[in-house]
């Protein structure tokens, strides 16, 4: 099975303009992603998404794969496809499975993709799985720029939000966990992702998976046994070059 990850990345962040080659600990963002996705085993090709050109040159110029992708893309999803056709078409070949992973993930393990993958390795019926992990403060809960997910028993997501969700305090019981952003797609469904018009819950929330929810298909959620910090914000972006450097 051929399985590629794709990193979307664009320099228009409105929370962190820039961020992509933004230096933790001397090493640009999105470099940083790049190389510790390569280490995984299990990928045939791993490629950065983007429609800006510094983020395409300096992917080259450390000996990486970049795509150049429209500007329009609102969703990191819908970039990915547009990417993900692309590579098709350079390669001559068809990949399976096309994992996505947000390019603001510097603390992204090589292992977590396994995670994710795994799942769909051993149950044709998934088409698309999400990591999650626990949600360790009250300013993390509160956060709106951690997303919130609830699961039924099944372990599918019921839905996600930079809300507080569900009603109440942050503690111990609360069933709240966040979305970390290991996502694989089956590639036909990722196809349909893409066909499917914007939701409503999707625009307002900011959330592509509402949009899969929304449709009446299943995002199976897999708790991650690895701790990772997004940077939304340049805040959290020293956050994590301390935690890194522990």
């Amino acid at each position: 099975m051929k399985i590629i990850c794709i990193i979307p990345a664009r320099m228009e962040s409105s929370r962190f303009p820039g961020k992509p080659l933004y230096k933790i600990n001397g090493i640009p963002m999105i470099e940083r992603v790049y190389h510790n996705v390569k280490k995984n085993l299990l990928l045939s090709e791993v490629v950065v998404a983007t429609c800006n050109k510094k983020i395409f040159d300096h992917i080259n110029l450390v000996g990486g794969k970049a795509v150049m992708t429209s500007k329009k893309h609102k969703r990191a999803s819908d970039r990915c496809y547009e990417a993900l056709i692309k590579i098709e078409k350079r390669n001559k070949t068809k990949y399976q499975i096309m994992v996505m992973v947000q390019g603001d993930e510097p603390m992204v393990d090589p292992d977590m993709i396994n995670e994710a993958v795994k799942p769909m390795l051993k149950e044709k019926k998934i088409q698309i799985v999400n990591l999650m992990s626990k949600i360790n403060s009250q300013q993390e809960f509160q956060d709106p720029n951690t997303i919130k997910v609830l699961t039924d028993k099944n372990s599918n997501a019921i839905y996600f939000s930079r809300s507080t969700i569900p009603f109440g305090k942050f503690t111990k019981k609360n069933k709240s966990k966040k979305q970390v952003c290991i996502i694989p797609f089956r590639r036909d469904f990722l196809k349909k992702y893409n066909e499917l018009k914007p939701t409503n819950l999707e625009k307002v929330e900011s959330i592509d998976m509402l949009r899969v929810i929304e449709n009446g298909h299943d995002v199976k959620m897999i708790d991650t046994k690895y701790y990772s910090h997004a940077v939304d914000t340049k805040k959290d972006a020293l956050k994590v070059s301390k935690l890194l450097k522990k």
